[in-house]
């Protein structure tokens, strides 16, 4: 079905002759020609919401790293906005919600999970754009928050170093907690399918605020609610990440995903242990790419030798704005001249 299918026989567990490679955050700001067109534009939001120009980004490290998968140029939070509650982003401070959500009055006010895709129609459109612009070099790799990262950004208005509202209200209100991340995963769910309707290859969701959970909390307010949407993408491979949460690996290694995505501080040995059976994705320092291109190469293949096979080569996180184009470069080349051995 592509030319470079790489990246999904891996993802299925297939084996391979050597490890596929993408980035996350791939598409943005590390890339020249992203951030011309980004200078022409009035915001983020614009740019989310134009399926040309989202679908021309997403395709950007594709033509200029030669990755093996693209992920569709989009946000998280385009879910919380489908359910009726609209948010800015503001430059160099991140997303503000000018209403939370504080009480069941303010939870039963949101659309129904059901009818809140309904309002994305300009993300199935660049993922339409997108697939036309591949041309079936690569797959594409559609995600969403999961829904206690979603949960927090609705709780708290915006980023925070604590997310001490969101969590207080699991804390003093579990049952409305419980009501809010169910409609934010069904809804969520309704969203992804929808998303593999329009050429999506693989979702991943991103729990970016999994880290500020305790585990008995993440196993009842976050992990419930992952499990929910994979169940409901049965048929299509998924990849979990929960960022600096490794006391929930053990879990996610009991979800029915594919792919286990690592941040650079987990242990590999540990971490397979705790998820057999699942591909793992990661884990490069993200700053390791600042160093010379030598040292970048030397990282990389000892990284891809750690590993072995069932691997997906990628960062710990998101690739950092600043990232010298060359560091990216030496990192993505060194893993495709990486062969397995017999």
């Amino acid at each position: 079905m592509y030319t470079n299918d790489l990246f999904l026989r891996a993802a299925r567990g297939e084996r391979v002759e050597r490890p596929p490679v993408w980035l996350m955050r791939q598409a943005g700001r590390i890339l020249p020609q992203y951030r011309a067109l980004r200078a022409s534009l009035s915001g983020f939001k614009e740019l989310v919401s134009t399926p040309d120009l989202a679908a021309e980004v997403t395709v950007q490290p594709v033509d200029e790293l030669g990755v093996d998968a693209a992920i569709i140029f989009s946000d998280i939070l385009v879910i919380p906005e489908a359910l009726g509650l609209d948010y800015t982003m503001v430059e160099k401070v991140g997303p503000r919600f000018p209403k939370v959500i504080r009480s069941k009055a303010d939870v039963d006010a949101l659309r129904p999970a059901a009818d809140a895709p309904g309002h994305l129609g300009y993300v199935y459109d660049a993922l339409d754009a997108t697939k036309q612009r591949l041309a079936d070099r690569v797959p594409l790799i559609g995600f969403a928050g999961a829904p206690w990262t979603i949960f927090a950004y609705m709780v708290e208005g915006g980023g925070s170093k604590t997310f001490s509202k969101a969590r207080r209200m699991l804390y003093q209100d579990p049952q409305l907690s419980h009501q809010l991340l169910e409609r934010i995963a069904l809804a969520t769910a309704v969203y992804l399918k929808k998303k593999v309707r329009h050429g999506a290859d693989l979702i991943q969701l991103f729990d970016s605020w999994a880290g500020v959970l305790p585990p008995d909390h993440y196993r009842e307010f976050s992990l419930r609610y992952i499990d929910l949407i994979c169940r409901e993408l049965t048929g299509t491979p998924v990849t979990v990440f929960a960022k600096d949460a490794r006391h929930a690996l053990s879990g996610i290694g009991q979800l029915s995903c594919q792919v286990v995505q690592l941040d650079w501080i987990a242990d590999v040995d540990k971490a397979r242990a705790q998820v057999q059976g699942k591909v793992l994705q990661g884990n490069m320092d993200p700053a390791q790419l600042y160093a010379d291109t030598e040292q970048v190469a030397k990282a990389t293949r000892a990284m891809l030798d750690r590993f072995g096979r069932g691997h997906i080569a990628n960062l710990g996180h998101g690739v950092y704005p600043d990232t010298p184009l060359d560091g990216v470069k030496a990192f993505v080349n060194t893993v495709k001249a990486y062969r397995y051995g017999a």
